[in-house]
């Protein structure tokens, strides 16, 4: 099969990949501890009301997710592609010119089940 633009595959993370996702992440009781910081001007807070925060469990190199096809580059087998890789959280992950493969950083067809 060919990768298409729309397809599902499976994309395993890389320990860059891993790290990149962990180092934008928090979790629920740093936010909280943050909007009870008290810096003596209401008007400064360590986190401001209504910002995007990014929370999921953690990620390692190895890790599979699906990964929604949004750029072909080729006409093959093995084309390379780019992706949005939907994480177990509230975040996803743009991976770019990924290859087919077995190994980190790699993406490939998800098993056939029955």
């Amino acid at each position: 099969m060919k990768p298409s633009i729309g397809r599902i595959v499976q994309y395993r993370l890389s320990a860059e990949d891993a790290e990149q996702i962990m180092r934008r992440r928090t979790t629920r009781q740093k936010i909280a501890d943050r909007l009870a910081f008290d810096s003596g001007n209401p008007m400064m807070k360590a986190w401001p009301f209504g910002a995007q925060a990014h929370i999921g469990n953690d990620v390692r190199e190895g890790d599979t997710y699906p990964m929604l096809i949004v750029k072909c580059w080729g006409d093959t087998e093995t084309s390379s592609v780019n992706g949005q890789v939907f994480l177990d959280g509230n975040d996803v992950f743009w991976a770019t010119s990924v290859s087919v493969g077995e190994g980190p950083r790699t993406w490939s067809w998800p098993e056939r089940t029955v």
